[in-house]
């Protein structure tokens, strides 16, 4: 499902223009970056929760050198999503 998508079926079935769908889930996009940005969670409950992990530096290999030469990698914030109860059971059926 595409973002135009997305909005489309949020306008359907929220009932309301495709305009306040987009807007709606700007807003949403925007909130969830900025909570994470500032190295706070959103949990929503059964849905799941958006959190931000640190992965630390590490060795890796370079998969375009033949020869397995090793790299740096370094440490990193990454985004999280955790599926809730909820979301899981749905999906399972």
């Amino acid at each position: 499902m595409t973002k135009a998508e997305l909005v489309d079926s949020i306008a359907a079935k929220a009932g309301i223009s495709k305009r306040d769908a987009e807007n709606a889930l700007r807003a949403f996009l925007e909130t969830v970056e900025d909570t994470l940005k500032a190295g706070g969670e959103v949990q929503l409950t059964g849905f799941g929760k958006f959190s931000v992990s640190r992965r630390a530096a590490r060795q890796g290999v370079n998969p375009r050198d033949p020869g397995g030469a090793k790299i740096a990698i370094k440490a990193r914030t990454v985004p999280r999503f955790t599926p809730g109860a909820a979301l899981k059971a749905a999906v399972d059926r």
